[in-house]
């Protein structure tokens, strides 16, 4: 029981890796043709820095959560 735990709760980190990246990409069918155009440059994105909190949230879940289940792991063990 304790091991289908741990390999649902793998899969969802798992899932949550890779998803964005998966769903990001985008396929064309037919050929594609290059235009070169004379284009200003793009003016900044305005995207959340390194220290928001849209970033810090979820990478301090991750971690608690992969630190919860590791010694969960590990103390199992003994």
């Amino acid at each position: 029981m304790k091991r289908t735990i741990y390999l649902a709760a793998a899969a969802l980190v798992v899932l949550l890796i890779l998803a964005p990246t998966v769903l990001a990409q985008q396929t064309t069918g037919g050929t594609t043709t290059k235009t070169m155009e004379k284009t200003q440059p793009l003016p900044n994105s305005g995207g959340p820095g390194l220290g928001s909190p849209s970033v810090l949230l979820p990478a301090a879940a991750l971690l608690l959560g992969s630190g919860i289940l590791a010694t969960a792991i590990l103390r199992r063990r003994r």
